[in-house]
C-alpha cells in the first residue's frame, strides 16, 4: 500500500487518516498537525523522509503561485529543507488544475439557481488560489478579491485583476519574507471565529477559497449562499448549514465525512503514480500537465452537495 502524509502547521483537531483507491491502487492518506509549531513540523519532515511515498505541506503554502509565476515564501521553506528523498507538494498543482473547473461544474449542476441569485463571487484570496479565481473570471462572474481585506486587514475590496496585479507587484516581495503567521492563522487560531467585513460576504452569491479563512471571517447568516472550498470537517459543514448555506462544493472529494486539502490529495496522486522527482514550481508547466493527466485518469472532480 502506498502512503501519502500531510504534515500541517494547522490545528491537530482536524487530523484524519483514511484509505482510498486512486488509479486502481490503495493509498493511505493521513494528516498530522503541529498546532502552529514550525520547528516540530520541520522535525517530522526530517524524521519521516524516505518512509512515505509523498509529503503534503498543510496549514501553509511553500509559495504563492499567481499569473503563471511562483513566488517562494522564505519564512516557510525551512520546514522542508531537510527533505532529501520524498517528493513534497503544497497543493499548488491541484489549485491550478482541478480547482479551475469549479465554475463550469457549478454552472452545469446548479445553473438555474445561479440565474436566480446572480453570478457574483467573493474569492477570499486570489493570490493563494489563482486557478479558482480564473475559473470564475473566465465564466463571467462579477468578482471581489479579499486579499487586502483578509490577509492585510485593510478595508479595500479589490474588484479588478489588473489592480490586484499592481498591488501584488508591491506586496508579494514583502509578504514572501514576513513570518507566515502574520498573514494567515496557524495552529489554534484556525479554530477561532472572528467575523469581519460582513457586507462583502452579503453582496456575493458565491463564497470561494480556503475553508479556514471562510469559517474564521464569515458572518453567522449566509442564507442561500454557495460555498466553494475544501478541507471541510463535519464541524465546518454544520457551521455552514446553520448559517443557511444552500450549496457546498468541495474542490476535492469527501472521504468519511472529510474533504482533504489540495496538498494531501496532490501527494496521494504522486504516491500512487510512483512520482519520485523533486517538484519544480519555477518551471511548472510539465508538472502541471502531468498532474492534470493524473486527475483525469483518476476521475477526480469537485463535489457538490445540498445543505439547505
Amino acid at each position: 500500500m502506498k502512503e501519502a502524509l500531510s504534515i500541517s502547521i494547522g490545528s491537530s483537531i482536524r487530523n484524519k487518516t483514511v484509505i482510498v483507491n486512486l488509479l486502481g491502487e490503495e493509498v493511505r492518506i493521513s494528516r498530522i498537525a503541529t498546532d502552529g509549531d514550525m520547528n516540530a513540523a520541520r522535525e517530522k519532515f526530517r524524521e519521516l523522509d524516505g518512509q512515505v511515498d509523498a509529503f503534503g505541506v498543510g496549514g501553509t503554502d511553500l509559495g504563492l503561485f499567481y499569473a503563471d509565476r511562483w513566488y517562494p515564501l522564505y519564512s516557510v521553506l525551512p520546514i522542508i529543507q531537510d527533505v532529501q528523498i520524498t517528493p513534497v507538494v503544497d497543493g499548488c498543482g491541484l489549485k491550478n488544475t482541478l480547482e479551475n473547473r469549479c465554475a463550469s461544474i457549478l454552472d452545469a449542476e446548479i445553473g438555474g439557481y445561479l440565474d436566480q441569485i446572480g453570478r457574483s463571487v467573493l474569492v477570499m484570496t486570489g493570490v493563494d488560489r489563482y486557478g479558482l479565481l480564473r475559473s470564475f473570471v473566465d465564466a463571467g462572474y462579477q468578482y471581489t478579491l479579499g486579499d487586502v481585506l483578509f490577509s492585510l486587514g485593510l478595508p479595500f475590496p479589490v474588484r479588478s485583476e489588473r489592480i490586484l496585479k499592481r498591488i501584488l507587484a508591491v506586496l508579494i516581495p514583502l509578504v514572501a519574507r514576513l513570518p507566515f503567521e502574520w498573514v494567515y492563522p496557524t495552529g489554534e487560531k484556525q479554530n477561532q471565529r472572528k467575523p469581519k467585513y460582513t457586507w462583502v460576504f452579503q453582496q456575493s452569491s458565491v463564497i470561494a477559497g480556503d475553508c479556514k479563512y471562510i469559517t474564521r471571517y464569515m458572518p453567522d447568516d449566509l442564507e442561500g449562499k454557495v460555498i466553494v472550498t475544501n478541507t471541510t470537517t463535519p464541524a465546518d459543514v454544520e457551521l455552514f448549514t446553520k448559517a443557511g448555506v444552500k450549496y457546498l462544493m468541495t474542490t476535492t472529494p469527501v472521504y468519511e465525512g472529510r474533504s482533504f486539502g489540495t496538498n494531501m490529495m496532490e501527494a496521494a496522486l504522486l504516491a500512487v503514480s510512483g512520482y519520485k522527482q523533486k517538484v519544480d514550481l519555477y518551471h511548472h508547466q510539465p508538472y502541471f500537465k502531468m498532474l492534470e493527466g493524473l486527475v483525469n485518469t483518476a476521475g477526480l472532480q469537485p463535489e457538490l452537495r445540498v445543505l439547505n
